[in-house]
């Protein structure tokens, strides 16, 4: 039994690579008995649904899944996601600053942060997060930062135009 319902998760999360998310929810929602891999079968359907940009349902599957392992970087980025697009970015900032904690090293948290903090209209948190993700991945960080709408409310800000001119000449690898 236990063979099936991972082939089952393993065939729901290839539509999901596939851009099938559709699919995906089909697969899920056929079984009933996803009590042995909950997490999975939660992230997975929370993913499918973010695809699809039903993202209050997205996020409730989410949460489902970061309340079973909170410090996953890979939950909290899409719930995060989920969160901003529900406008509660409140909600969004305090689950990507505590996943920070156990991730401090990973530029995709600092970058979202900056986003979300600069949404929030906290200049200093925005910049602060910025430079981090800058430090960390200041090629990946180039190839977004100008076409980010996130960063309009900063964008004028002398410190933002100095972190933005530190990326110059980086391109991605």
């Amino acid at each position: 039994m236990h063979d099936q319902i991972r082939r089952s998760l393993e065939e729901a999360e290839g539509y999901l690579m596939l851009g099938m998310p559709l699919r995906t929810l089909e697969i899920l929602e056929r079984r009933t008995d996803w009590a042995t891999m909950q997490f999975e079968a939660s992230l997975l359907n929370g993913e499918a649904l973010r695809c699809l940009e039903r993202y209050h349902e997205a996020a409730k599957s989410l949460e489902v899944a970061a309340a079973l392992r909170p410090d996953q970087m890979m939950i909290a980025v899409p719930l995060a996601w989920c969160y901003k697009r529900t406008h509660r970015l409140a909600q969004a900032i305090a689950i990507l600053e505590r996943v920070r904690q156990s991730h401090p090293d990973e530029p995709l948290l600092h970058y979202n942060l900056a986003c979300y903090w600069s949404l929030a209209g906290n200049r200093a948190k925005a910049l602060e997060s910025l430079a981090q993700s800058i430090t960390l991945a200041p090629a990946y960080v180039s190839t977004m930062i100008e076409k980010e709408s996130d960063f309009d409310p900063i964008r004028d800000d002398p410190e933002f135009q100095r972190l933005r001119a530190t990326l110059e000449g980086y391109e991605p690898n």
